[in-house]
């Protein structure tokens, strides 16, 4: 039985541990027949250990989203281990503390700059680092959290989620013609590493459980993973600029749902 991703080359960014969405994705693209390159950044022993629990444990390079030199280099670092890419997952973000938590207004603009560097410009920097080993047909899916309506404690990420979704549409304008099709996932929230550095993060599980028609679970990532799979497949050829929303339906209802 064929996979969905059988014969496609992978890059996956923003594995940290098993709890991330990195790691649910490449897992089920490798259970799919994909093969995968993975980027750590930091803590790279970590990455690699974690790496070692996937179906089939893939090469990791070292990748700052923000150095220059490392995304320069990146195809030639990737070719040692792929001859070309047919899809890419952009799955990292960041912001200091001082950014988050409720400190929208007294945020100093070097942390801003550096959420917005990381978590928005980078999208664009690594799809301009990849596109040279891109074949025609790649996909490029980001991973989101619903920048439509400003939230609780999220302040600047927030800022820097809106820009990215905006950056999927320029990005999608400027690499159709090269027939690359960019998307992001819009995904409920889950208990990754990333969310757990969010003061209050509480707030968002209590409002999911609440209102998603569909439920949501906090620590089941297979249906984000399913989302960005489907993206990265040939299922979609003519879908660009588009935002996906894997959040059990929160994003299409107003208040809590009645119980049935």
């Amino acid at each position: 039985m064929s996979g969905l991703l059988d014969g496609k080359r992978l890059l996956i960014t923003g594995l940290i541990t098993e709890s991330s969405l990195a790691f649910a994705v490449a897992k089920l693209a490798i259970e799919q027949g994909a093969t995968v390159v993975l980027t750590g950044y930091g803590r790279m022993s970590l990455v690699e250990r974690i790496a070692k629990k996937l179906p089939q444990t893939p090469p990791v390079i070292e990748l700052d989203v923000t150095n220059e030199q490392q995304l320069e280099t990146l195809p030639q670092r990737v070719a040692e281990h792929v001859d070309g890419l047919d899809g890419i997952l952009h799955s990292i973000a960041f912001a200091p503390q001082s950014a988050l938590g409720g400190g929208f207004m007294t945020a100093p603009w070097e942390d801003v700059s550096q959420a917005l560097h990381v978590s928005t410009y980078s999208f664009a920097s690594l799809a301009k680092a990849c596109l040279p080993m891109l074949t025609p047909g790649a996909g490029i899916v980001g991973m989101d959290f619903d920048a439509r309506q400003a939230w609780p404690v999220y302040d600047w990420m927030g800022v820097a989620k809106a820009g990215l979704e905006s950056a999927t549409r320029y990005l999608a304008r400027d690499l159709g013609p090269s027939g690359v099709r960019v998307n992001l996932v819009a995904a409920g929230p889950q208990r990754t590493m990333a969310a757990k550095s969010i003061p209050g993060f509480a707030q968002f599980e209590e409002a999911w459980k609440d209102r998603a028609p569909l439920g949501w679970s906090l620590t089941d990532s297979t249906p984000v993973a399913k989302a960005v799979v489907a993206l990265l497949s040939d299922w979609f050829p003519a879908t660009t600029g588009e935002i996906v929303h894997v959040d059990g339906g929160f994003h299409a209802v107003g208040v809590a749902t009645a119980e049935p």
